[in-house]
């Protein structure tokens, strides 16, 4: 099995209950804009992976800590899920810290979602595997 990238573990860790948001946050705020940036892009590729949903983004919203009138949180409520989760991504700087809130907590529901339906029991995906 290939070793996870510390991004892929954190965000995974995270999705499944096994790393705070905080702790997740701490990671995201030691890295240089330019990771924050790849982060970001990372976590919206496993938005698109999992099917997020509109409701995945009202419930990961409630969890993120991000006030509802932030402009992450404005758009992460919106429809077409996809076309908003992009746009989160692609916010400016300092947005970036915000942006990570919602979009992981977003991942953490849709991602739990996807683990409790399509991948009981059955799951060979190194990243629902981490223990």
């Amino acid at each position: 099995m290939n070793e996870l990238r510390t991004s892929e573990r954190i965000i995974n860790e995270v999705a499944q209950g096994m790393r705070s948001l905080d702790e997740a946050v701490d990671w995201f705020s030691s890295l240089d804009e330019e990771g924050q940036d790849s982060v970001l892009r990372e976590i919206v590729l496993y938005l698109i992976q999992v099917h997020v949903t509109a409701q995945d983004g009202r419930d990961g919203l409630a969890s993120s800590g991000v006030k509802a009138t932030m402009t992450p949180a404005v758009l992460i409520v919106r429809e077409p899920i996809l076309e908003q989760v992009g746009k989160i991504a692609s916010l400016p700087p300092n947005e970036y810290l915000k942006a990570f809130r919602v979009l992981l907590s977003t991942f953490a529901v849709a991602d739990t979602r996807r683990r409790e339906t399509e991948c009981r029991g059955t799951c060979s995906h190194a990243w629902h595997n981490l223990s």
